[in-house]
């Protein structure tokens, strides 16, 4: 007995150690900074428009991150429920953080009955690749099309809305986030992995090379973010005196029936098509594909996303999801191991307990546009997951899938719509069908 314990207790903390490592220390810093640009307009709407306890929030989210990235080996992202959050925002004083909360420990509770019995990796293994693809195109073009939003026109975060457009010129101006975009895409390119340099030809590096080199491995999102903060301090220069040192209480939140009601009605129906197509099935295809040998099931995922929030929800957490975008985000911008989220982590929970929910008077100031362009590219390169689609039916799968959920504003909808046109063309071929097109070329050749 004694030999198996000694035996497996070096496994567990070889794994946990191997899965936090970082595989290049600037990288994985600089990963953590790529899902930031959703992160936080959500989490600044819900603390400005709902009272939403952003002290509580850091210190459960960054614990979240620093498990799941123990447990996972790769930047698993925490990020905020999408679908609850945009009711709570559009709503009025009817669906406050009584109801948020129930609406994430309802969801969390499904999704933890999911993925424990089973059904969860079911449903994964039966849903096809196509549809996965055209989730993610439409959930990554939707996440660039609000960040050209963010960097155009001026945002009230509180209401939801955008007024005005925004001007060239200020700290907050469009040519601010024109210059961050062109120095991201100078630093990390089309995100291409960049190759090394063969050492045993050559010597020494000329310094065209060297200084290529230097470039290309900047942390570019962590110098965005830093830029960012400096800049909040100088647009409000006493912003010090507004902060407050200590951390938030923390209390349970009393959810009444009524409250229970609401949050299942208006934030769980939505939200749940979400999270097990995003949160969960979407994140499974795109670690296999960008980190090939770490695959994870579906049930663990579901797991944890449910435990997440039956846990911190009680205790006014926001309730928090995995996102494919997240996680395309953070391997953008060079996060591969489970180290780039844990160092996030880390820094969430000493920011929370160090600042509490004062730090929404920084937020507040950070340059919207800034978030802009690291949000487009995150978007950008989680929709390039679909550039795998070879065959012309299943792109067009693909697409109509993308389509619906974008026009319609729910991936659930564009998930029913991709599975009918998988349907039709499967009994289609079953058929034997040929398009008119097919058949007169076929007829005309001699």
């Amino acid at each position: 007995m004694d030999s198996q314990a000694t035996h497996s207790n070096p496994t567990i903390l070889h794994k946990l150690k191997n899965n936090l490592a970082f595989r290049s220390k600037w990288a994985e810093v600089n990963g953590a900074m790529g899902d930031l640009g959703t992160y936080i307009p959500i989490v600044l709407a819900l603390t400005l428009a709902k009272d939403l306890n952003l002290g509580t929030t850091l210190i459960f989210t960054g614990i979240y991150n620093i498990v799941t990235g123990a447990l996972y080996g790769v930047p698993m992202p925490v990020q905020p429920m999408k679908s609850i959050s945009a009711v709570a925002i559009s709503s009025g004083s009817d669906f406050g953080i009584p109801e948020i909360m129930a609406a994430g420990i309802c969801t969390g509770g499904i999704l933890l009955i999911l993925g424990g019995t089973g059904l969860m990796q079911l449903v994964y293994r039966l849903i096809p690749l196509s549809i996965v693809r055209g989730i993610q195109l439409s959930q990554g073009l939707s996440f660039a099309m609000s960040a050209v939003k963010y960097i155009r026109k001026v945002q009230d975060f509180s209401k939801s809305k955008s007024s005005g457009d925004r001007h060239w010129l200020g700290l907050d101006g469009l040519i601010l986030a024109i210059f961050c975009a062109c120095f991201i895409i100078l630093v990390n390119g089309a995100g291409e992995e960049t190759a090394e340099e063969d050492a045993g030809g050559e010597e020494r590096l000329s310094k065209k090379r060297r200084f290529r080199k230097i470039i290309f491995t900047l942390p570019s999102a962590f110098f965005i973010f830093l830029l960012g903060v400096i800049l909040a301090f100088i647009r409000r220069p006493n912003l010090v005196k507004d902060i407050k040192f200590g951390p938030s209480s923390i209390h349970i939140v009393k959810i009444s029936r009524h409250a229970w009601k609401e949050g299942f009605i208006k934030g769980t129906i939505p939200q749940l098509p979400l999270s097990i197509l995003n949160s969960v099935i979407a994140v499974c295809n795109l670690s296999s594909d960008l980190f090939p040998g770490k695959d994870f099931s579906a049930t663990s995922v579901s797991v944890t996303v449910g435990l997440m929030n039956l846990v911190g929800c009680w205790f006014g957490a926001m309730p928090c999801c995995h996102g494919a975008g997240g996680l395309a985000g953070q391997y953008k911008f060079g996060g591969r191991s489970g180290g780039c989220v844990a160092i996030l982590g880390a820094a969430k929970v000493v920011v929370g307990l160090v600042l509490g929910s004062s730090l929404v008077v920084i937020l507040d100031q950070f340059p919207v546009g800034v978030l802009g362009v690291l949000l487009l590219f995150a978007g950008i390169e989680l929709a390039m997951a679909a550039r795998d689609m070879n065959s012309k039916q299943e792109a067009f799968v693909m697409l109509v899938c993308a389509a619906v959920s974008l026009v319609g504003s729910s991936a659930a909808l564009g998930f029913v719509c991709g599975i009918v046109v998988h349907v039709l063309l499967y009994l289609r071929n079953l058929g034997g069908g040929q398009s008119c097109s097919a058949v007169s070329m076929h007829t005309s050749t001699p």
